[in-house]
């Protein structure tokens, strides 16, 4: 049976059109708002969802989103509310893939083998886990595969030839490339270097390249678009998500809706390309 990420990527690229990869922080701000919005996420127009893991310590993710974690955290959720989220998204959604991303520890305390048949038992199509490099294979990336799971990687600006060779070695999927040298959300990409790295990976595999860190806007959204294979939207969703909550961190009746408003709007914007 084919994997829901390649079937969706390849449903896509046969009507001419790029995916739209959404991400929210499990969790944030509290289970079931945030449940509320990874329901609604694909008929706002997401093709693919990364659910981010809430973890303290992260190394890729900008101030938004580890205010999102944090904000999860302090909510209670953990490992096991987020794959419970899985469930019960996947007993009215069969078909959209949701992608777990996050860092190694919370899995390895888990622990990996029993996250792994979890994570396939709810419904999980992949993982993005930032610091598991691919030195490091036989202790998660391999288990996964072998377990039914993609595992994407990261490559970014700063990711030469050689690199590049190990980085593919293992990933399955897509490939998600870093647009910016930095964290989530803190500036805009450059588009012109990110069509020459996406065009570089490109030469060197046949899995769809996404491109993500540092897109906000439906023009910016339109523009990778033309460049990549698809568009990664985080920080923007996350911080819609702060925006809509009352004084005390709490949701708000606006919070599920601005969220959904804004991924209809981002999502027009990447049909347009």
């Amino acid at each position: 049976m084919m994997h829901r990420l390649a079937k969706v990527f390849e449903e896509l690229a046969a009507q001419d059109r790029k995916a739209f990869v959404t991400f929210i922080t499990a969790g944030d701000p509290d289970t079931a708002t945030s449940l509320e919005i990874l329901k609604g996420l694909p008929g706002a127009g997401a093709d693919v969802i990364e659910l981010g893991m809430p973890f303290s310590d992260p190394m890729a993710d900008g101030p938004a989103i580890q205010r999102a974690s944090l904000r999860a955290l302090h909510a209670g959720q953990d490992m096991h509310k987020t794959l419970a989220m899985v469930r019960a998204f996947r007993e009215t959604n069969k078909t959209t893939p949701i992608v777990l991303m996050g860092y190694y520890n919370p899995i390895y305390v888990y622990p990996v083998d029993r996250f792994l048949a979890d994570a396939v038992e709810a419904g999980v199509d992949g993982l993005i886990v930032v610091d598991a490099p691919p030195e490091a294979d036989d202790e998660l990336c391999i288990p996964a595969l072998n377990a039914g799971l993609n595992f994407i990687r990261l490559t970014t600006p700063t990711t030469d030839d050689h690199r590049l060779g190990a980085v593919l070695a293992n990933t399955s999927g897509f490939v998600y490339y870093v647009s910016i040298t930095g964290v989530t959300g803190t500036r805009a990409p450059d588009l012109e270097a990110v069509a020459r790295n996406v065009a570089r990976i490109k030469a060197r595999t046949t899995l769809p390249v996404a491109v993500g860190f540092g897109v906000r806007t439906p023009e910016q959204a339109k523009a990778i678009a033309s460049v990549a294979d698809g568009v990664v939207v985080g920080s923007a969703l996350v911080d819609t998500i702060a925006q809509s909550l009352d004084d005390k961190g709490r949701a708000t009746e606006l919070t599920v809706s601005s969220v959904l408003t804004l991924v209809e709007k981002l999502s027009a914007g990447l049909k347009a390309a």
